[in-house]
């Protein structure tokens, strides 16, 4: 039997397995933490996907405003790399943005330069993005020897 993949928009009762699959990545230092709350407070934000109806990644936004707009908390639960997951998520993502901006500059940093690639980002200067490293960056343990690339997709209608 073929294993069955959707991707939708984040419910109520995703929170607990968004969170442990945030936590999963966030004890190795590849994101950045998200606490219950701040998934609730922000669910409008992420989608998820079901792997044969069960969640199996997740993925959200964060809008800068001023058509810059971050893609972040992309994980896929382990042992599931590869099937695809990730690449329907930032396409729905992407689907969404072009239906509700005109010009978009989607980026992310990332250890994963290459799966972004694929998709249409291409690598930039992280200094780009000032408004990021100072919300999120400022806060994180790497903030003085980041190892993150930065990527970004350029919508222009």
């Amino acid at each position: 039997m073929k294993n069955s993949l959707t991707v939708r928009d984040a419910q109520k009762q995703d929170i607990p397995g968004i969170h442990e699959m945030l936590c999963v990545y966030a004890e190795q230092q590849i994101i950045l933490p998200r606490s219950e709350k701040d998934i609730e407070e922000h669910l409008g934000n992420f989608v998820v996907a079901l792997w044969d109806g069960n969640i199996c990644g997740c993925c959200a936004v964060r809008d800068f405003e001023n058509d810059l707009i971050e893609l972040r908390s992309l994980v896929v639960m382990r042992g599931l790399e590869g099937k695809g997951i990730g690449r329907a998520m930032v396409e729905a993502i992407i689907g969404g943005l072009k239906l509700a901006h005109e010009h978009f500059c989607l980026f992310a940093l990332t250890y994963q330069a290459l799966f972004f690639q694929k998709l249409g980002f291409h690598l930039v200067v992280k200094d780009m993005f000032p408004q990021k490293i100072w919300t999120d960056c400022i806060k994180c343990p790497k903030k003085d020897h980041c190892d993150e690339l930065a990527v970004v997709f350029q919508h222009d209608g």
